[in-house]
C-alpha cells in the first residue's frame, strides 16, 4: 500500500515526534553550568532538582519528562557531551550507578525489564547533547499503549516528588 518490499516489520507511526525532530536544532548550545539543565543539578537542592543519589564522579536524577515512572538518568558532574570524552572513573561509576538504579527500581516498583542507553549528539536523538547522560527506563509487561499517539498524552501514574522520595529512601537499602 505504501510502496516498497514487505520486510516483516510492523510500523508504529509517531508523527507527533516530528515537532521535536524539526525544532531540535533551534535550541542554542548549552556551554556550561550557567545554561545546562544537568549542570544545575550538581550544586542545587537534591529534592528540588530530583537528584536521587550522588556518587563521587556521577549522580542519578529523575527525568523531568519521563517515559515511565522511575525513568532515571545517570550523569557525570562534569559538563562533557560524548561518552568517548568520559574519564575512566566517570565511565566506571556510570556503569555501577546504572546497576544500582536497576536494583533500586526493581525493589521499589517490581519492574520486569529496562531500556538502558545513551543518545549521543543531536542527530542521535539527545535532547541535551552537551551533557552526557545514560537513561535507565523501567518497563513492565503491557506498559505500552497508544495513548501518546492517539491522545497526545503520556500517562504517568505517580508524581515525580513521590517517585523521588521512594527511590531516595530505598537507595541505601538495596
Amino acid at each position: 500500500m505504501m510502496g516498497g518490499e514487505a520486510d516483516g516489520f510492523e510500523r508504529l507511526w509517531t508523527p507527533h515526534r516530528m515537532a521535536y525532530v524539526r525544532h531540535s536544532s533551534d535550541r542554542p548550545e548549552y556551554t556550561g553550568a550557567h545554561e545546562c539543565p544537568l549542570c544545575t543539578k550538581v550544586t542545587g537542592d537534591d529534592r528540588e532538582g530530583l537528584v536521587v543519589h550522588r556518587g563521587e564522579h556521577c549522580y542519578v536524577v529523575l527525568n523531568l519528562y519521563p517515559y515511565n515512572p522511575g525513568h532515571l538518568m545517570v550523569c557525570p558532574y562534569r559538563h562533557v557531551g560524548w561518552y568517548t570524552e568520559a574519564t575512566d572513573a566517570e565511565r566506571d561509576e556510570m556503569g555501577a550507578l546504572t546497576q544500582a538504579a536497576m536494583r533500586v527500581l526493581t525493589h521499589v516498583s517490581g519492574t520486569k525489564g529496562f531500556n538502558i542507553g545513551m543518545n549521543q549528539g543531536q542527530v542521535g536523538g539527545a535532547g541535551i547533547s552537551e551533557h552526557l547522560h545514560q537513561h535507565v527506563v523501567p518497563r513492565w509487561t503491557g506498559d505500552s499503549n497508544f495513548l501518546p499517539i492517539i491522545g497526545r498524552t503520556k500517562a504517568v501514574p505517580e508524581l515525580l516528588d513521590d517517585t523521588w522520595e521512594r527511590l531516595t529512601s530505598a537507595w541505601g537499602e538495596v
